[in-house]
């Protein structure tokens, strides 16, 4: 009876996610609503994140506040780095599902999310079309469930909704390029133009978003294909003309706005120095060694980490096929500029995933050979060992009850399930350990992101946000007046919680004796008190500290703040 039920569970978990997905259009629809899903949970768990979630949103809430669409500053200071597009995206999102004065995080996340669930859907609807409807339905599943998409999915930046724009342009890219590489010279041309429209208007938007990656992908992946097919006829079915019209309709008229607005300094900023020192050196400290980003496969693509070795393999036996050749040059040119580039980020390759996913998916089809399957098995624990680790660590430094009942979660998800899917992988039970691997992925991310909320040390704006009105000094409540000022502690996540006109002091102590002065609530850190005890000793006034506020901050360092009033 146990191995009757055992058998019964199997052969239900066994494909029905893949053969609900496999019909026809649902494999893209089903691959987005689950990238959607895996995310929402987490978008609404996690506190407002530093430093960049944070400035986006707050350069967004400022946007709203001031009616000022064209310029994007946090506080006071212009933001020249990234184009506009996000914002305008999270200023619809937050129109539409709340206001900017409640400063809700998940209304700026809903972009995001949906940038994830656009990956997703682009991921398995391109891979229909090269591989059929199996291997789109499976691809996009991978997609939806990847450790790095999902994490990006639930934080209101630009990454998660390039990676969908980057997808779909590629996706689109692919299906003109086979349906048109081999055509005679007198054969006549199919119908290509929504294939053509979706292109531009997704090399637009990733544009709007993010500048270069976009058109740099679409460059890398050309010029592969010309030199690998030593032809490249096929791209006049493009529709250039048109095309980079349209382009220009769309991305012109911000480009225009924001250089006259800003006299042309918003360039400057954005490509003279942010992308500038992105290729000079490590910009804002993020310098890594070429393989960096691919020594983190293992736990960014988690749990396709599980057939990184199929895919390799995959592209070495039939990269003689067209699809697959594509993959190759969409995935391999651009990864190797995010290696050679000194500045790296985990989630900087992220919009090459699309084509890495395809492989492993057309991989499960592949008779593997020894290698590839140690290959399998040696990426897919690193990624389950490495996640366990960090959930560990997380809850050593900082963790309480709840947040061991995460890790154990973490442990059997990434770990147990994980090694359980690849074992049946390695048995030639495919779809069972698919199955297994999916559940894998989407566990394994749901509790390692519930403990990371868990973490209160971590998040101490939120805990600053608290002592204000548990002590009833919130100037939001009407009670004490604003803003609210705050000396040593400069994290725009605080910002965006207490409102534009919050007064970050930095080392101004004097400006902190001021503050209390005016009958305004003040948080001092530990390593200001002795400047601001000077300061208020001078001026005459005694500081009332009404509670103490304790954490640990990106920066690397144990924070201690002191709430005073007057």
């Amino acid at each position: 009876m146990a191995g009757m039920t055992f058998q019964t569970v199997v052969h239900f978990i066994q494909g029905t996610f893949v053969r609900m997905a496999s019909k026809g259009r649902r494999g893209p629809l089903i691959a987005a609503l689950l990238a959607f899903m895996v995310g929402l949970p987490c978008a609404m768990m996690i506190p407002p994140l530093d430093r960049d979630e944070s400035r986006f949103v707050q350069a967004s809430a400022q946007m709203m506040e001031t009616r000022d669409y064209i310029n994007i500053n946090v506080q006071d200071v212009p933001r020249y780095k990234k184009p506009v597009g996000i914002h305008w995206l999270q200023v619809a999102a937050v129109k539409l599902t709340s206001n900017v004065a409640k400063r809700d995080i998940l209304a700026f996340r809903w972009p995001s999310l949906l940038g994830a669930a656009l990956a997703a859907f682009a991921c398995a609807w391109g891979a229909a079309k090269a591989f059929g409807t199996r291997v789109g339905a499976k691809a996009g599943l991978l997609m939806a469930v990847g450790f790095m998409l999902s994490t990006e999915a639930f934080i209101a930046k630009t990454d998660a909704m390039q990676c969908g724009l980057i997808t779909l342009m590629m996706a689109a890219l692919a299906q003109i390029y086979l349906r048109t590489r081999d055509l005679g010279r007198d054969a006549p041309v199919p119908r290509l133009f929504l294939l053509k429209t979706v292109f531009w208007l997704a090399l637009a938007g990733t544009i709007m978003i993010k500048f270069i990656i976009g058109p740099m992908i679409l460059a890398t992946t050309l010029l592969a294909l010309w030199g690998w097919d030593r032809r490249i006829g096929w791209a006049k079915h493009l529709s250039w003309g048109w095309g980079l019209i349209l382009v220009a309709l769309i991305c012109g008229p911000w480009i225009v706005a924001i250089t006259v607005a800003t006299d042309g300094k918003f360039w400057v900023g954005a490509i003279g120095h942010d992308f500038a020192s992105k290729l000079s050196g490590g910009s804002e400290g993020h310098f890594m060694w070429p393989g960096y980003h691919l020594a983190l496969l293992p736990i960014t693509l988690f749990p396709a980490a599980w057939l990184l070795g199929g895919a390799v393999q995959t592209a070495i036996v039939r990269r003689h096929e067209a699809a697959i050749r594509f993959a190759i040059c969409w995935l391999v040119p651009a990864f190797l500029i995010f290696e050679l580039s000194p500045t790296k980020l985990p989630h900087y390759p992220l919009p090459t995933f699309g084509a890495l996913v395809w492989l492993c998916a057309v991989s499960l089809n592949v008779p593997l050979k020894l290698w590839a399957k140690i290959v399998n098995v040696v990426a897919g624990v690193i990624g389950g060992l490495v996640l366990s680790v960090l959930a560990m660590a997380g809850y050593a430094l900082y963790g309480n009850s709840l947040s061991l009942l995460f890790v154990f979660g973490v442990v059997a998800s990434a770990l147990v399930l994980g090694g359980l899917g690849g074992f049946l992988m390695w048995r030639g039970l495919k779809r069972t350990g698919f199955a297994f691997l999916l559940a894998s992925g989407i566990l394994a991310h749901l509790t390692f992101v519930s403990e990371l909320s868990t973490l209160s040390p971590l998040w101490i704006s939120r805990a600053l946000e608290k002592a204000l009105v548990t002590a009833h000094l919130d100037p939001r409540q009407g009670i004490a007046p604003g803003p609210v000022a705050i000396l040593g502690y400069s994290e725009p996540s605080f910002v965006f919680a207490m409102g534009t006109k919050t007064q970050l002091l930095n080392d101004d102590a004097k400006g902190a004796v001021e503050a209390l002065q005016d009958g305004r609530p003040l948080f001092v850190e530990r390593d200001f008190e002795p400047a601001f005890q000077t300061q208020a000793k001078a001026a005459g006034i005694t500081p009332h500290a009404v509670s103490q506020v304790k954490g640990h901050n990106y920066n690397g360092h144990d924070q201690v703040l002191t709430l005073y009033n007057n």
